[in-house]
């Protein structure tokens, strides 16, 4: 048996703690029997991005028409996006490995590994153990109970990048936002797309407003069908059929389409390590269970990012990295804080979100100030043609605390910053950005205007 200072499971967030443990000049295991670099750079964050970004030059070409610019698009080359995404995958991914084989300190197990008793696991014949055991294990594509779908040959977000052709058209299982922005993706290049979404709204975890004016505003370029619970899947030849059932009135709807891609969410890989031999626990949805400080029900464990399933971001698993490195090195433990934990989706119009939604503010008796501004009435929105869109910003009313914000419209990600950054400030109140200058004219002024036009819910 190797024993160890640290084992670390998983290469995505994961490598911060090992970089870390190996400054400290300890001696590390990390367990990766996939592509060094987890599931951001592989399949996640960066090669979907890469993706989308094309879809957004594309609609912008065919948004021109509002602006007087009557451009046309000639083609897509399919074949060059693809390649440019994966050599940029290959490349992340492949430095990363140099790295870890380079550094003496770390030991790269590149097979599957699994708990044996306490603090020991078996990797492929080798069996080591460690003091300290940190798991970032990720998660994988939730599959539905759809009869029927083990015999089709469907997509995920993991085998989405391997297409070699473009689809003529596409069925998208779920749309919250992995969906939309693989239908965003879709649409752009000229498949036929159509998403079926179980629940009465897309991206149900947003605002109510903002899954409305999504859904209105995509719809203009694909099909979507709320409220579809999809319990059949048949292929006949290359053409795939769905059978979905219409959860109002229970009636059964046919969608045909060459492909069809899954995205119904993420399940925690952390089953597959069998941890409960080394004693720590796992939900009624197989994510590990951690307290505020990411400790384990085992002590000198601590889980992270998508392993316990609390926000599935990689941001935020970077910041959750941070917080238990800190935890097994210190005394003083520090606990996380999700309140200013922000997320967007790629789709068309963006989407950004931060905090509380003005529901779950009301339900912990606050009261608040809501404040909305449209994009329309900036003087950059009436340069770039009125887009549809809007800032929405919930404050408490006594102390000028941000609560939250949410965004949907151009450049929702980069505009909600501001707001990300005055919540993480030392008060947390809008007075910075009140009292801050904005460009006149940018979009920035959306999210002033926002907190100028503050009144009670």
């Amino acid at each position: 048996m190797d024993q160890f200072d640290v084992i670390v499971i998983g290469s995505g967030s994961g490598m911060l703690v090992a970089s870390a443990a190996v400054d400290q000049g300890l001696k590390v295991a990390l367990v990766e029997h996939g592509k060094m670099g987890g599931t951001c750079i592989n399949v996640g964050c960066v090669p979907s991005k890469m993706l989308i970004y094309t879809a957004d030059v594309i609609a912008s070409i065919k948004d021109g028409g509002q602006l007087g610019i009557n451009a046309t698009l000639d083609s897509v080359d399919f074949n060059n996006i693809m390649h440019r995404m994966r050599e940029l995958v290959r490349e992340d991914s492949g430095h990363q490995a140099l790295a870890v084989e380079a550094t003496p300190e770390m030991t790269w197990f590149k097979e599957a590994g699994e708990f044996i008793s306490d603090y020991t696991m078996q990797v492929g014949s080798l069996i080591i153990s460690a003091e300290k055991i940190f798991i970032a294990s990720g998660a994988r594509t939730a599959l539905p109970l759809i009869k029927g779908i083990e015999k089709i040959n469907y997509l995920t977000s993991d085998t989405v990048l391997e297409l070699q052709t473009p689809p003529k058209s596409i069925l998208i299982v779920g749309g919250g936002y992995i969906g939309m922005e693989y239908g965003h993706f879709f649409a752009g290049i000229g498949t036929k797309t159509t998403i079926l979404q179980r629940p009465d709204r897309v991206v149900p975890e947003e605002e109510p407003e903002i899954s409305e004016l999504l859904k209105k505003e995509m719809r203009q370029r694909m099909e979507i069908y709320t409220g579809f619970e999809v319990t059949e899947a048949k292929q006949e030849g290359q053409v795939k059929t769905l059978i979905a059932r219409n959860r109002e009135d229970g009636s059964l709807h046919e969608f045909s389409a060459e492909a069809v891609m899954i995205a119904t969410g993420r399940v925690s890989n952390a089953d597959i390590l069998k941890p409960e031999k080394t004693g720590v626990k796992l939900n009624d949805h197989n994510f590990i269970t951690v307290n505020e400080y990411l400790e384990t029900s085992k002590k000198n464990i601590w889980a992270f990012g998508d392993a316990i399933g609390t926000q599935m971001f990689k941001h935020v698993a970077n910041y959750e990295a941070g917080v238990v490195w800190h935890n097994s090195v210190h005394d003083h433990k520090v606990k996380v804080d999700f309140s200013a934990a922000p997320h967007a989706i790629f789709s068309h119009p963006q989407v950004a979100s931060v905090g509380l939604k003005e529901q779950e503010a009301k339900q912990q008796n606050r009261k608040i100030l809501v404040g909305q501004s449209l994009y329309k009435d900036t003087a950059m929105g009436a340069a770039m043609g009125f887009p549809e869109g809007f800032a929405k910003v919930i404050v408490e009313q006594q102390t000028g605390k941000i609560l939250g914000a949410h965004i949907i419209g151009p450049e929702a990600s980069i505009l909600i910053q501001e707001i990300i950054n005055a919540m993480a400030s030392e008060t947390g109140t809008f007075a910075p950005i009140a009292q801050g200058m904005h460009i006149h004219p940018a979009l920035s002024e959306v999210v002033q205007n926002a907190f100028g036009s503050l009144r009670p819910a």
